[in-house]
């Protein structure tokens, strides 16, 4: 049950990945159109949760956003292209950068915050 606010945390970022694509490129917002461009990445973050939790990881530390990061790039981009949507690379070298700062950073923050206050203590 601990994992489950870092995975919640996870998939918001994921759907806010999505939202902020298809803006930058003027396409609707409208829930479809969201759910059209995230699912791929947002089906790969479960599994990526899934082989977290196999590894009995909190979610909290780089492991989980390494797993994470790198399961949600690599298997949404496979669905992305199984479903026919394309995968150029300008599109993965931003996707894989945002996705990348997304997953570790809030851990970063949340571990600075932490660190802080425990010092304060």
């Amino acid at each position: 049950m601990v994992r489950i606010l870092p995975a919640i945390i996870d998939l918001i970022l994921v759907i806010g990945f999505a939202v902020i694509g298809r803006a930058s490129h003027s396409e609707g917002l409208s829930l479809v159109g969201i759910a059209q461009t995230g699912w791929p990445f947002f089906a790969a973050c479960i599994v990526g949760w899934i082989v977290v939790s196999l590894l009995d990881d909190s979610g909290y530390g780089p492991r989980a956003a390494l797993v994470i990061w790198l399961v949600t790039v690599l298997a949404g981009m496979g669905l992305r292209i199984s479903a026919g949507a394309t995968a150029e690379l300008p599109f993965v070298m931003v996707a894989t950068a945002i996705l990348f700062s997304a997953f570790f950073g809030w851990r970063l923050v949340a571990r600075l915050i932490r660190d802080r206050s425990g010092a304060t203590t």
